[in-house]
């Protein structure tokens, strides 16, 4: 699994600009439209559950959750992000991640921020 797989974050050209900052050098904020988020919850493999103890047994990441975990956070982005567009937003400010484990059955993931619109000084 190379390093491009392990990444995460926006493409270079996207419409919605997501930062965890709660300002933008440059930019003033011309309109707060409120709290958006993705979510998503990803249920365990049993394969990977078994790969994922024996692994613990020795030591050394765990690949497999790795990839999956970061699938996860990418997919929850992609929704704040859709729903940040939907609702007239430019860009999204304090950007956080949220994980918990989801009733023993899957991991739950929330990708949370405040739209706004935003504009150069």
């Amino acid at each position: 699994m190379g390093i491009e797989e392990y990444g995460g974050g926006q493409g270079p050209h996207s419409d919605v600009l997501v930062v965890t900052t709660n300002d933008i050098p440059g930019f003033h904020v011309e309109q707060v439209i409120g709290e958006v988020f993705g979510l998503t919850v990803r249920s365990r493999h049993l394969g990977s559950q078994i790969g994922a103890s024996l692994k613990s047994m020795v030591g050394g990441e765990l690949k497999g959750l790795t990839k999956t975990l970061v699938e996860t956070r990418n997919q929850a982005m992609e929704r704040l992000i859709e729903q940040a567009r939907s609702r007239g937003a430019n860009a999204v400010l304090a950007f956080r991640f949220d994980v918990t484990d989801a009733s023993d059955v899957g991991t739950e993931v929330c990708a949370y921020g405040t739209a706004v619109v935003i504009a150069r000084v």
